[in-house]
């Protein structure tokens, strides 16, 4: 009982907690976009794609993509609940399934959605790793729906200089 109310009270407060830390490490960073052609012209042209992006490099991923409409690919344990409620405040909505758990319904689910005309993202190495080292998923994905991949990287200096990359 005692466990499930600190969870209750943890997915109440972390969230906005999270929000508005990412919020605050944005506003202390300059931040120069490199690039980003191949997502501008699919967004002009209203063609749609498959956001990627590193497990490792989430955190600041509110910050680097600020598009259209996007549905994001969170496993569902408790921790994945706390990054979608965390990613809704971003206007992100959430896909709930990973590896190990809901993972065929949420493939199933990514593919309606890139089908039905909305922007999707997938972590491509995902929370078991290996890391930087892309699962079959994205690709499936990719074949099935006909939507470009691109990826999205964000970094970091000591000088308070952050860099995001979009490769076409």
């Amino acid at each position: 009982m005692k466990l499930a109310f600190l969870n209750r009270l943890a997915l109440a407060l972390l969230p906005p907690v999270g929000a508005s830390i990412i919020r605050m490490l944005g506003m202390s960073m300059r931040m120069t976009v490199r690039g980003n052609e191949a997502a501008d012209t699919l967004t002009r042209d209203d063609r749609h794609f498959i956001l990627a992006f590193w497990h490792g490099r989430q955190l600041m991923i509110p910050l680097a993509y600020r598009g259209r409409e996007i549905h994001i690919l969170i496993s569902r344990h408790r921790d994945g609940e706390l990054i979608s409620r965390i990613m809704s405040r971003f206007g992100y909505h959430s896909v709930r399934g990973s590896s190990t758990r809901g993972g065929t319904a949420a493939l199933r689910q990514l593919i309606k959605l890139g089908r039905s005309g909305v922007d999707i993202a997938i972590t491509p190495d995902g929370p078991k790793g290996p890391r930087y080292v892309a699962q079959p998923g994205v690709i499936q994905i990719a074949k099935v729906t006909g939507l470009p991949i691109l990826p999205l990287t964000f970094s970091c200096s000591k000088k308070n200089f952050s860099t995001v990359g979009m490769a076409s």
